[in-house]
């Protein structure tokens, strides 16, 4: 029964934005399981779930397979509500952040859009991040606003 129980778990946050546990157990009770808020508690820390942050800046639980090959970038609450502004001048993305949060949250720009940086500079409440171009500056502002919930 657990087995069936967490991959349907698996599905379930695969075909919805699930972003409460609330919510789990409603789409899990619509599919047959009548599961109680511990239990499902439970199958998220044994499935490794965590919250990403959608393109729409919501949060959904999201599975360690989908982390990899998904666009959905996963940053633990802490981390997006640190970020207190982004703004760019030319071609360097300027990231505010709460005292002694920048270096946490330049290590996680860096691994999600090392694509779209030469280099970045963290401080202790603030994040330069150079890019090539300021067209490249100015769409990596647009993201990250989106990403920390900035827009």
């Amino acid at each position: 029964m657990k087995n069936s129980r967490q991959q349907k778990i698996l599905e379930l946050i695969k075909e919805y934005d699930i972003d409460t546990q609330e919510t789990l157990i409603a789409k899990l009770s619509e599919a047959g399981y009548t599961v109680t808020q511990t239990t499902v508690s439970r199958d998220i820390k044994q499935l490794n779930l965590v919250k990403g942050v959608t393109a729409k800046g919501t949060y959904k639980y999201v599975a360690p397979e989908l982390r990899r090959d998904s666009t959905v970038p996963v940053l633990n609450s802490a981390i997006t509500d640190s970020v207190t502004e982004i703004d760019t001048a030319c071609n360097i993305v300027v990231v505010k952040t709460f005292p002694g949060m920048a270096n946490a949250i330049a290590v996680c720009v860096d691994s999600l859009f090392h694509d779209k940086i030469v280099g970045s500079v963290a401080g202790d409440d603030t994040i330069l991040l150079v890019a090539k171009t300021s067209e490249i500056a100015d769409s990596l502002a647009d993201t990250l606003k989106g990403t920390f919930g900035k827009k």
